[in-house]
């Protein structure tokens, strides 16, 4: 009885798209309809079978008239369009299908079908006798895609994929390792060596990566290390020489171009030296190489490996002499860094457009799993052979059976890697294409959706990944720090609880140096039944976390402790911390990275709360800041003491505000110099009022000089000023009157908390100068005397504090002075002689003039003098090269056309990095310091500060001299002369 036409509906239930067309397509298919149902897409089963049946009827005959055979036949091309292909090209291989498998099949199985088949072609030789490489290789390739067919086949049959997934992996792992050997089997019977010689070379093929761990995908590179040796009296140089060929025929059996297309690229670039070194090795010299020259992340990579193929007790020998390396790489320097260096390796190229869509490398994808098991694994694998397994599910399971970290998590995140896994599987089995894109099309993520089982929409499919992506993103705060506190503290957590040695081996491998004394910050900060304490203990396994991913976690931590200390229960940081994950973020960052900022957080905790909202970090308007002076001035108006630690407190807050505000990127360093410039001017404003008052019968000015007249000072610069005034009355008490102000100003600005510097150096006659002058005397001065370094220092005076007519006053006679109408070669070479001079006598015994950030060569000082020979020679012809700052005169130069545009782009990159190189400094060590730090460690921390990654020093190394040496060749030239 014929079966009636299928109904739009019936088709639409089943789970077809292309109604109509499929219903025209069906015809006496009709009869495997509920086939079609089990299919992820119906529509190309369907149309694939239709194929198949009108190029090989013959063969498709015996698979429909068996309904079993044909449902295994259509559940497959639904799921792959890739496979279906073979089965075209080779439709003899649907008898792959007609029976299920009911266990998977063992690694020695696939290595005796997959070596027969190649044996099989090598026996039926071409007509001049010899073996014939091309048909052993389509033999190979025909027999594994016969197996993936079957592999593939029970994978779609399971009920839970999830739960099928991690026996599916290691199938195709030894699906692999058995095409390996069946390729070595050709190598050797192809080989032109002496047949003897090739019997006595011995290679082993090491597996890494997911080969390595049994948990290989559908399609997949297979990363492989080499071992050799020879056996029977053959020297090791002849083994070597002979394995080589053989790996290179081993490899080109599974990847070259052939008349059945390749299976997968075998890749060796994991050996010593990757692609630069030998393809293959002795073990002595594996071992050799891992002694003296392997980087850390190598010995991650070692991790997984294991014998695939070939010599099997070499390849044993091979990991038990390599995986000490492995267990002891958590002891080395800079063992965390170099780990978290080994996963940016392959997340740093990923195109911006696939971030969102990737499975294996992005944000809460395979990676993030695989991480943090993997850096668990090495810190405690180093004491605990328990842990020491090769693949990711078994090594999960191990950490959580030993106490490492928590049962539930560890089974929650074993099922989202199983799921994530699956997922990929299902990409991957569509086309037979090495990729980990989800796809974009909503059509395909419904296929998706049916392929994996884990939902049947693909918006279902959807949510449940970014469920799963989301569950990820947290893995390695869950897994690797909030176990810390169970050393410290009672957890929730069942069946949780690391000692304390493993604690403190958990934070040495990520960085802290004093791993116990954290501990015991740990310990006081969670400790307690207080409100503070739990909020603590929910927060500091992250907060450890961020802390880690600084230079200096151990500071950080301590300083964190002593932020909280004393903010005790403060409603607003408790919240800040639970509520606001940026700010919290912010606040770790800044305490790893600047001994400065934690200093100035202990006098003013309260500044943490900018942390919430960056815009409160912005540099405060000058005007802003003298009217708080007045107003703290008019407030302590009865008491001067008050009134200056109210004024020495603003200072104080105002430099921690841009403190933050430089670490994290606020601001630039043209930004801070004003900013710490327009800090000083309020604070000698507001103190120059306590000592100074209308009526007292002078007139008085503060002249910023130096980098303070040019606002662009530094953390840690001194502040050069010269004082100026004039009579209005005290007659000859006036010099009297003004050295008393002077006395005062400096008294109530000094603080032990945060120095300031003021330095009269640059007045006139320097140091055997008088302290403070009149103007009428420094008219005199200037007239008679004034030698040219003091017409150039005067290039950078500019008026900020003091009765307004006299600071007028004062910049109109510094004009005549630092701008002449004429400036000769004479006075110019005097200006050349001099800075000579400074070069040779100033720069410190045994200072490095390459790394010297203001004196030494292309850096602050060579900009600096560059740019003020133009200005002392052209400035009275140039108007806008009138300015006190040194970057604003170099851009005037070069629009006056007295500098090449890509000179002055050198000069100022020198100056910009020497900046910000000279505050880092400061900041990182919170004391002054003007030598780029040879010690690795500060130079890793500056290089932090200054936004290179983790491990950036030598790169920050490597720029300042390249670009303080582009600037030293422009200076020389314009300014001595030089060619």
């Amino acid at each position: 009885m014929t079966r009636p036409p299928s109904t739009l509906s019936e088709l639409a239930r089943l789970g077809f798209a292309e109604l109509s067309a499929a219903r025209a397509a069906l015809g006496d298919l009709d009869g495997h309809l509920e086939a079609f149902g089990t299919a992820a897409d119906p529509d190309r089963a369907l149309r694939l079978l239709v194929r198949l049946r009108e190029q090989h009827p013959d063969a498709l005959r015996p698979v429909l008239a068996d309904p079993a055979w044909a449902a295994r036949v259509i559940r497959l091309l639904g799921a792959s369009e890739g496979l279906g292909e073979f089965l075209r090209r080779r439709p003899q291989e649907l008898a792959a299908l007609r029976t299920p498998l009911d266990e998977l099949p063992d690694g020695g199985a696939l290595r005796q079908q997959l070596v027969a088949a190649v044996d099989a072609a090598l026996g039926g030789r071409a007509g001049s006798g010899k073996p014939d490489p091309e048909a052993a290789r389509t033999a190979l390739r025909t027999r594994y895609r016969h197996w993936l067919l079957r592999v593939a086949d029970w994978d779609l049959a399971q009920p839970d994929a999830v739960e099928a997934l991690p026996a599916v992996a290691a199938t195709l792992a030894d699906l692999a390792g058995a095409a390996l050997d069946a390729g070595l089997v050709l190598a050797r019977a192809v080989s032109t060596f002496p047949d003897d010689d090739v019997a006595r070379t011995r290679l082993a093929i090491i597996g890494m990566g997911k080969a390595g761990a049994r948990e290989l995908n559908y399609i997949s590179d297979v990363d492989v290390i080499y071992v050799a040796e020879g056996a029977a009296g053959l020297e090791s140089g002849r083994a070597v020489e002979i394995a080589t060929r053989l790996a290179a025929e081993t490899a080109r059996s599974i990847g070259e171009p052939g008349i059945e297309p390749p299976l997968w690229e075998v890749d060796a670039n994991l050996r010593p030296e990757g692609k630069d070194g030998a393809l293959v090795r002795t073990l002595e010299s594996h071992v050799a190489y891992y002694e003296r020259w392997a980087k850390s992340w190598e010995f991650q990579a070692l991790l997984k490996a294991r014998p695939l193929a070939g010599d099997a007790e070499l390849g044993e020998r091979y990991t038990a002499s390599v995986h000490p390396f492995v267990w002891a790489s958590s002891q080395r320097p800079g063992f965390v860094e170099s780990v978290q260096r080994m996963r940016e390796r392959v997340t740093e190229h990923i195109p911006a457009d696939e971030v969102d869509v990737q499975l294996k490398l992005g944000p809460g994808g395979l990676r993030d799993v695989e991480f943090t098991i993997q850096l668990l694994q090495l810190v405690h694998g180093a004491h605990d052979d328990r842990v020491r397994q090769g693949d990711t599910l078994g090594a999960l399971a191990a950490l959580a059976e030993h106490g490492y970290i928590g049962r539930e998590e560890a089974a929650s995140f074993s099922g989202d890697y199983r799921r994530l896994r699956v997922i990929e599987h299902r990409v991957q089995l569509d086309r037979m294409t090495r990729t980990h894109l989800m796809p974009r099309d909503e059509e395909r993520l419904r296929v998706l959706a049916r392929a994996t089982g884990l939902a049947t929409t693909a918006d279902e499919l959807t949510e449940r990944w970014q469920q799963t992506k989301i569950a990820v993103r947290s893995l390695h705060e869950k897994l690797f720090y909030r176990p810390l506190l169970s050393a410290v503290a009672a957890l929730p957590e069942e069946g949780l609880a690391l000692t304390s040695d493993q604690a403190v081996a958990r934070l040495a491998a990520i960085g802290f140096t004093d791993a116990a004394g954290a501990l015991r910050h740990i310990a006081a900060l969670t400790s307690g039944v207080s409100r503070r304490a739990q909020i603590q203990r929910t927060l500091l396994p992250v907060i450890l976390q961020w802390l880690a991913e600084g230079a200096d976690p151990d500071y950080g931590l301590l300083a964190f402790r002593r932020l909280s200390e004393d903010l005790g229960e403060s409603y607003w940081f408790l919240r800040m911390l639970r509520d606001s994950s940026g700010a919290a973020q912010r606040l770790t960052s800044v305490l790893a990275a600047s001994r400065f900022v934690g200093g100035l957080f202990e006098r003013i905790p309260e500044g943490a709360a900018w942390l919430e909202n960056v815009d409160e970090l912005r540099p405060r308007p000058l005007e802003a800041l003298l009217d708080e002076a007045r107003a703290t001035v008019d407030r302590h108006a009865s008491d001067v003491e008050a009134a200056a630690k109210a004024l020495r407190t603003a200072r104080r807050r105002e430099v921690l505000r841009l403190a933050l505000a430089g670490i994290l990127d606020v601001i630039t360093v043209e930004e801070l110099g004003r900013g710490l410039a327009d800090i000083t001017t309020a604070l000698l404003t507001g103190t120059l009022s306590l000592c100074h008052r209308y009526g007292d019968g002078i007139e008085f000015a503060i002249i910023a000089m130096g980098r303070y007249g040019g606002a662009e000072l530094g953390f840690g610069s001194d502040a050069d000023v010269m004082y100026a005034y004039r009579d209005a009355g005290a007659g000859e008490d006036a010099q009297k009157g003004a050295e008393r102000i002077v006395h005062e100003l400096k008294r109530l600005t000094e603080d032990l908390r945060l120095p300031l510097d003021l330095d009269i150096d640059l007045r006139p006659e320097g140091r055997n100068g008088a302290i403070v002058r009149s103007l009428d005397s420094y008219r005199a001065y200037y007239e008679r005397w004034s030698l040219t370094w003091e017409a150039q220092a005067l290039l950078r005076a500019r008026a900020v504090a003091g009765d307004e007519p006299l600071m007028a006053a004062f910049t109109a006679l510094a004009d005549t002075v630092r701008y002449p109408a004429t400036f000769g070669e004479a006075e110019a070479r005097e200006v050349r002689r001099i800075k000579a001079r400074v070069e040779s006598e100033r720069l410190p015994q045994a200072a490095d003039p390459a790394r010297h950030l203001k004196l030494g060569r292309g850096s602050l000082s060579d900009v600096e003098w560059f740019v003020q020979l133009l200005q002392l020679q052209h400035a009275a012809a140039h108007p806008p090269l009138a300015t006190t700052s040194t970057l604003d005169a170099l851009q005037a130069a070069t629009d006056a056309e007295l500098v090449q545009p890509a000179d002055a782009e050198r000069l100022r990159a020198a100056w910009l990095i020497a900046s910000r190189a000279r505050s880092a400094l400061t900041l990182w060590s919170a004391k002054t310091g003007d030598v780029l730090p040879l010690d690795r460690a500060q130079l890793e921390g500056v290089a932090r500060l200054m936004g290179y990654p983790a491990g950036g020093a030598s790169q920050l190394e490597e720029d300042y001299l390249r670009t303080t040496r582009l600037a030293r060749q422009v200076f020389e030239k314009g300014f001595y002369g030089t060619a």
